[in-house]
């Protein structure tokens, strides 16, 4: 398993700025979005919120997302990604 946090770099109000992963033999098993705006939307393979979703091809590595200059990836450790996944799971709460 492994957990990758990737800033998008553009200006586009309706795409999120934080794509943050769940990684299990390079599939996306969950992702939280974040967007300039502060919402949050996340993914799993039971749920989803907005317009989020689990890739349907398998991740490229962290070289190749960096090879696009729109992308800065780092990997996280699980505890960086838990956090994520609450506050999104919580941000939809407070919404809802």
């Amino acid at each position: 398993m492994s957990y990758l946090r990737v800033a998008w770099h553009h200006t586009l109000r309706d795409e999120p700025v934080w794509l943050i992963s769940e990684i299990v033999d390079n599939a996306e098993v969950r992702k939280v979005e974040i967007y300039a705006d502060g919402r949050h939307d996340y993914a799993d393979v039971y749920q989803s919120t907005g317009t989020t979703s689990l890739s349907v091809t398998p991740m490229p590595s962290i070289a190749e997302i960096a090879e696009q200059e729109e992308f800065t990836p780092e990997e996280i450790d699980r505890d960086a990604f838990e956090v994520a996944w609450r506050n999104a799971i919580a941000w939809h709460r407070a919404e809802g």
